[in-house]
């Protein structure tokens, strides 16, 4: 998909309700305030219309951790993978391209959104942290003037002179150079969740060091961190999120 056409996506998607897989869901645009501060987080509570809740465990557990995600997808068929039946695979919130932010269970509850082999255990994982997705995505191949999707070398999502949409490193990560960008209104509705969530259960603002932030953490200080990492710290390959084409000082600065 270019990205010109994500807007008109997502755009489809919060006024029918219904995912790339064809399933629909009642979206409910709600506020929580934000403890200890005057702020409010608008959200948009989002369930499957046929109240399945077989896709995550209604369980609570204590909450240590905040992990960032991206979903290497678009709003849709992130909507459709992370609410597969009976699968257990999902996070309790998206951030749409557009700011919007989607809440599919509550964040109380847990989910296997780390993946097998992950640092300290799937399970464990799962039950002591809070994920957030946000939708995009993920890394691009250049192809003569073109950047492509994963997913297909025809698959178009921007021209090499379309800056705005995506970041160019100056080394490649994991094997790769070029990556689609986040929108502002995604980074700004991603530092509302965060200060939702860091007061709601007591989590610190705390980041891992700049040295540690986009390697594989060993085990008993991963397990024992407090506060906001993401899934590269878990995962040694097959996982880009997020990594240092995200714009980490806006977070930092935002958190302040």
């Amino acid at each position: 998909m270019k990205a010109t056409s994500i807007a008109n996506h997502e755009k489809t998607f919060f006024e029918t309700g219904r995912d790339s897989d064809g399933k629909e869901f009642v979206l409910t645009e709600m506020t929580v305030p934000i403890k200890s501060t005057n702020q409010v987080m608008p959200y948009v509570r989002c369930r499957p219309k046929n109240g399945d809740t077989s896709f995550y465990f209604q369980e609570k557990n204590t909450k240590t951790q905040i992990v960032l995600h991206y979903t290497a997808g678009y709003i849709k068929g992130d909507v459709a993978a992370l609410s597969k039946p009976t699968r257990e695979v999902s996070t309790p919130f998206i951030i749409a391209r557009n700011g919007k932010i989607l809440n599919l269970w509550s964040s109380a509850f847990w989910s296997y959104h780390l993946g097998s082999g992950a640092v300290g255990g799937n399970t464990n994982g799962g039950k002591r942290t809070i994920a957030i997705e946000m939708s995009n995505i993920g890394f691009l191949k250049r192809i003569n003037n073109q950047l492509v999707t994963v997913y297909s070398d025809t698959d178009v999502y921007c021209d090499i002179n379309e800056e705005q949409f995506y970041t160019k490193l100056d080394s490649p990560y994991r094997g790769e150079l070029y990556y689609a960008t986040f929108t502002k209104k995604q980074y700004d509705s991603l530092l509302l969740l965060l200060r939702y969530l860091t007061a709601e259960y007591n989590i610190p603002r705390a980041l891992l060091t700049e040295d540690k932030r986009y390697i594989t953490v060993a085990e008993n200080e991963l397990v024992n961190f407090k506060g906001i990492v993401s899934h590269v710290n878990y995962r040694s390959s097959g996982k880009w999120d997020i990594g240092p084409a995200f714009d980490w000082e806006k977070i930092i600065e935002g958190l302040v």
